[in-house]
């Protein structure tokens, strides 16, 4: 019962030379790979949900006083071909209890076809080393992509690994409704020219499987494609909406672009926000986001007294200002998070996420202790805090904030530890829907520092964001993949000040992202950040982009993902089609030569203008056009059809 994996795909190569053994269980007596095939059949009706096709195959494995029986159930998808889901139950017929070390799904080893670099790789765990999610793969490398926590504030993702040549992409992940704390294995060997992927579940304690007894694998996949990894992200989301995870509908709002009063850091004062008003509004910008230092503390969330002496009146009169410019407010927030002396600690201390050993897990960053996001007390403390904030104060959006919103350990204080795991997108799906039941409309922003965005988190917010990103790369390889997942979905691209050289729109604007910035302004009472001053220079440069922005809108437009591939084609190319014209964006350290202006309708001749320098470059014609060019760093440009 072994699988080899091959492709009907025009000009794809060999994906793998032999069958090998793509299911494994591994036990205390050792690893068990070999099955000998004893039946095949198809199931009829057991999946009314889906169009297609179910086949069951049965097998046995019998070796020194082990007799495990195999069941092997392979899904396909009429509207999602080049996709089957896979589940196994393996039976204990032996005369003995089995303790189970791990079991793995969808194991591929595949081999370069001499592609420089042999591979690239879309991996979707989160770490706090705050990796790019894509790699191109040529030297050793080995990374295990666990789901689960990584690290006190670290954990979560988007449970897909994705591996492709310039022939083919292979993607492999889990199929269910939840956060599982699985492994997605991706290794490579250069000496061979090998790269492994595969869905594993690791037991770090003893699981037994008695005599008679059955295990159950999770839902898992294998994807195959072309391109890069955004078709079998978006090929994974239609499906996973197709099952039951709904992404929320589309707010016009959430595409506004947006200042921070971070820029300020948490010693900011409300003079400091109210005189940086008349600038925003003046550059375009029509979001102003209140950040993190008026809290008393995380977790109380009323203003500091030292900072706003008339208390809840001092933040009603902040927001009634920023609406008095016609802007709009929103508000820093990190959930789940209590400082050890916070109010709701005091008078509520069982609120914590216990570890096994009885200790409260704690957010390194905040220093702060978790709150359990199934406990009654933390989903009222959480409600209470949505209505002071948009009730009571009158702001028109969140902004959630914090690395440790992407997952949270098993709760040991509750009887089904993984309760709290599992059920976390439960808790945002809540605070989303009483922000709108006391805001219609409010914007929703989820702010995962640095992590890949777990999957099921998505679903509740109408604001993806970059975040923290550490370089330019990270804006645009990110937004691709959000675009991919939830493409009707707001997709921020985070302060300007985070993109390389600290002033790169064009790596945002280029590929549909709402642009952010969090300059400060010259004062006379107030030291500000260098790095963030609004300069005269600097000025120009961001009234021309906030005004191209809100010109062309692109951010609302349709994101072509499927047509260039981010880790093989060259130059780096990112493709928005709106209002009937394709809008280009090449992106290259020093670039002179052909650029391929793929996604044009045959036949058809185009003029190609440069809309950041307002000039026409020139004349192109049909699918498979081309022109000769030279640029620094980007090149946007627009196809409009004659």
């Amino acid at each position: 019962m072994k699988t080899k994996v091959s492709s009907g795909f025009s000009n794809s190569k060999v994906l793998m030379t032999t069958f090998q053994a793509s299911e494994t269980l591994e036990i205390e007596e050792g690893t068990i790979v070999d099955f000998t095939l004893q039946k095949v059949y198809k199931s009829y009706g057991s999946n009314q949900k889906f169009k297609g096709d179910q086949w069951i195959l049965e097998g046995v494995h019998q070796s020194e006083g082990l007799n495990i029986k195999k069941i092997l159930s392979l899904q396909t998808f009429e509207d999602f071909p080049d996709l089957i889901s896979t589940q196994v139950t393996y039976v204990n017929n032996s005369s003995k209890v089995l303790v189970l070390e791990n079991w793995s799904n969808n194991a591929y080893t595949i081999p370069s076809q001499n592609d420089s670099p042999p591979f690239w790789v879309f991996q979707g765990s989160s770490s706090s080393r705050r990796d790019d999610w894509i790699k191109p793969l040529d030297t050793i490398y080995y990374q295990k992509n666990y789901m689960g926590m990584n690290d006190t504030d670290y954990g979560g993702g988007i449970p897909i690994t994705s591996i492709w040549r310039r022939d083919i992409n292979i993607s492999v992940g889990h199929l269910e409704k939840t956060p599982k704390r699985i492994n997605l294995p991706t290794s490579f060997e250069p000496n061979t020219l090998l790269g492994k992927v595969a869905v594993e579940k690791e037991y770090s304690e003893r699981k037994l499987i008695g005599i008679g007894d059955s295990l159950n694998t999770l839902e898992t996949f294998i994807s195959l494609g072309n391109g890069d990894y955004y078709g079998s992200l978006a090929k994974y989301s239609k499906l996973m909406q197709s099952k039951g995870i709904q992404m929320e509908a589309r707010e016009e709002t959430a595409f506004d672009p947006i200042w921070c009063s971070w820029g300020y850091g948490k010693n900011f004062t409300s003079e400091d926000i109210m005189a940086t008003l008349p600038k925003v509004k003046e550059l375009g910008i029509k979001w102003v986001v209140l950040d993190d230092g008026y809290q008393i503390a995380e977790g109380d969330w009323r203003p500091k007294p030292e900072k706003f002496a008339n208390g809840d009146g001092d933040l009603k009169r902040l927001v009634e200002k920023i609406h008095s410019y016609g802007l709009k407010a929103k508000i820093w927030w990190t959930p789940l998070a209590a400082d050890p002396n916070s109010e709701i600690l005091k008078r509520f201390p069982d609120s914590k996420v216990l570890r096994k050993d009885g200790s409260p897990q704690y957010i390194n960053w905040w220093d702060s202790y978790y709150l359990s996001p199934t406990k009654k007390v933390t989903i009222d403390h959480t409600k209470a805090t949505l209505k002071l904030f948009l009730d009571e104060w009158g702001f028109d959006g969140l902004k959630m904030d914090g690395q440790h919103l992407n997952s949270v350990a098993p709760d040991h204080s509750l009887d089904n530890p993984e309760e709290s795991f599992e059920s976390l997108p439960d808790y945002f799906q809540m605070i989303y829907d009483e922000a709108q039941y006391l805001k219609p409309g409010a914007v929703v922003e989820n702010c995962p520092c640095g992590t890949c965005m777990s999957y099921f988190n998505m679903a509740s917010i109408n604001q993806t964001v970059s975040s923290d990103p550490l370089t330019s790369w990270q804006i645009r390889h990110k937004g691709k993949a959000y675009k991919a997942l939830a493409p009707k979905t707001a997709y921020y691209g985070d302060h300007v000040e985070l993109s390389d050289n600290g002033n790169d729109f064009a790596s945002s604007f280029g590929i549909g992202a709402v642009l952010g910035t969090k300059f400060t302004i010259p004062r006379d009472d107030h030291s500000s950040l260098k790095d963030n001053l609004l300069t005269p220079e600097k000025e120009k440069i961001w009234k021309k982009w906030f005004g191209l922005y809100n010109k062309l809108m692109l951010s609302k437009g349709e994101y072509l993902g499927g047509l260039y591939d981010l880790g093989y084609d060259k130059p780096e190319t990112h493709v928005i089609q709106k209002d009937g014209r394709i809008y280009y964006a090449f992106y290259a350290d020093d670039w002179s030569g052909e650029i391929k202006l793929k996604g044009l309708r045959p036949n058809k001749n185009y003029t190609l203008y440069s809309y950041l320098n307002d000039m026409v470059l020139g004349k192109v014609k049909g699918k498979n056009a081309s022109y000769q060019v030279s640029f620094k760093n980007f090149l946007l440009l627009v196809a409009t059809p004659e």
